[in-house]
């Protein structure tokens, strides 16, 4: 399948996914589900959760991964600090890289923001 189609299928899918539910968590849950199971090459997806001045591990799929990261740390917490998104084709070459998995190789992060304050990020390895 080709990575537009991807994308078509996972469009296709989320709205009836999150329809069923306003519990912020389940829909976490069942929007990383989504993205793991629609991308193959996806190692990981998670949400970290801003609270009490940290990421805290939220809804994820993969592998066990670090349950806190400071803001300003690794890839994760640096996207937060900033509040932009950072794509990364090669964690080894990110200066500070927090390796919960060391098969993943690239990452990106999504910071989540509502009115200027920041909720959490999206990670994707």
């Amino acid at each position: 399948m080709a990575k537009q189609e991807h994308y078509e299928q996972l469009i296709k899918q989320l709205p009836y996914l999150l329809e069923e539910t306003n519990n912020v968590i389940s829909n976490l849950a069942n929007f990383t589900a989504l993205l793991y199971q629609t991308f193959p090459t996806f190692s990981w997806v998670g949400f970290y959760l801003f609270q009490n001045g940290e990421l805290q591990l939220g809804p994820f799929q993969g592998k066990v991964a670090c349950t806190k990261i400071q803001i300003g740390q690794g890839v994760c917490g640096t996207a937060a600090q900033i509040k932009k998104p950072i794509i990364v084709p090669n964690v080894h070459d990110f200066e500070g890289h927090i390796t919960c998995d060391e098969y993943s190789l690239s990452e990106i992060v999504i910071p989540i923001i509502k009115n200027d304050s920041l909720l959490g990020v999206l990670d994707i390895d």
